[in-house]
């Protein structure tokens, strides 16, 4: 069996979708980073291996902020950014999709696509209100599993009014209202709400919004998130059967295409290389007055890129043996 991989590395979560050719999903792996991004992908390409046995893997797609460090250690045929990923796997899901909410663990993005065409997209990368770091904080602190929350919200006959407009102030007022006597299951709903609100003023402001809706990204999961969306526009929202790795399926999706438009073989490293030792390391250039801290990463002793030089030097030359050569004197 041919199958093609895309994965997503964030700040919080890594993802991965082994893809058939024919669209078929054969394998989903949702992992936390924990700040551990090259070991996060091992351990997700060993489930990866697992499920798909000895199927041949013919293309490999990354995203995500950790997108470049991943196609170095995956041997990654194309790196595409989050949006380009996400607006595929939408149109995939739902081919007449026009509005995109996608809400993951770091940050939260809205993508108008019209005609299968993204025309417009944000990011809001700034403040953590309403995304799934935010969340699973207010779930610890209120002793609620994550996976529960949408299912207290959905239980509230009086949502409660929460400033949801930024982290600290949402948490305060929170507190306030536990204080007051209002219920958990209140007090949960309203925070929902307020974090849509937040969402449509902020991430969505200025934006043309049109049904069919796509709702994506681990906040999917929460029911409550998704019942203040359809009391906020008006409208159904569709929510994908593999909401948590969208990004992933997309670049699954996108490296197919991309394979079989240019014929080529795969540069994937191959599964072995989860019993591979990577590292990264980092030196300050002094060949200029710019003095770039340059990152490296290797495979044992073998440098296999490198990137933050301002000039190019070491990442432009960095076939060329006397490059390589003092990048190993560096590791």
């Amino acid at each position: 069996m041919r199958v093609y991989l895309g994965i997503d590395i964030g700040s919080v979560s890594t993802k991965l979708v082994a893809m058939s050719d024919s669209y078929e999903v054969l394998s989903a792996v949702y992992l936390r980073t924990a700040g551990r991004p090259i070991a996060a992908l091992l351990e997700g390409l060993r489930m990866v291996e697992k499920d798909i046995g000895n199927a041949e893997v013919c293309g490999v797609g990354t995203t995500g902020s950790a997108r470049f460090l991943a196609s170095v250690v995956s041997g990654a045929d194309l790196v595409k950014n989050e949006i380009t990923a996400h607006a595929v796997a939408a149109i995939h899901e739902l081919p007449d999709v026009k509005t995109v909410f996608e809400i993951g663990g770091q940050d939260s993005k809205i993508i108008i696509i019209r005609e299968g065409v993204v025309v417009d997209f944000a990011m809001n990368t700034i403040c953590a209100a309403g995304t799934g770091s935010f969340l699973d904080h207010q779930a610890q602190r209120l002793g609620i599993e994550i996976e529960r929350f949408g299912e207290y919200a959905l239980k509230s006959k009086n949502p409660v009014r929460i400033a949801g407009r930024c982290t600290v102030f949402a948490e305060s007022d929170m507190i306030h209202k536990q204080q007051m006597g209002y219920s958990i299951e209140d007090i949960i709903a309203g925070l929902c709400e307020a974090l849509v609100r937040n969402y449509l003023a902020n991430v969505a402001k200025g934006k043309d919004l049109k049904p069919p809706y796509v709702f994506q990204g681990g906040v999917a999961a929460n029911l409550g998130i998704r019942k203040a969306f359809e009391k906020e526009i008006g409208f159904p929202v569709y929510v994908p059967k593999y909401f948590h790795v969208m990004g992933a399926l997309g670049m699954a999706i996108l490296v197919k295409r991309y394979v079989e438009e240019e014929g080529i073989k795969t540069s994937f490293r191959g599964f072995r290389i989860v019993e591979d030792r990577f590292t990264s390391k980092s030196f300050e250039c002094s060949h200029c007055p710019n003095g770039c801290e340059v990152v490296v990463i290797y495979r044992g002793s073998e440098p296999l890129a490198c990137w933050g030089d301002r000039c190019g030097r070491w990442q432009d030359k960095f076939g060329r043996g006397s490059v390589v050569g003092e990048l190993k004197e560096v590791a």
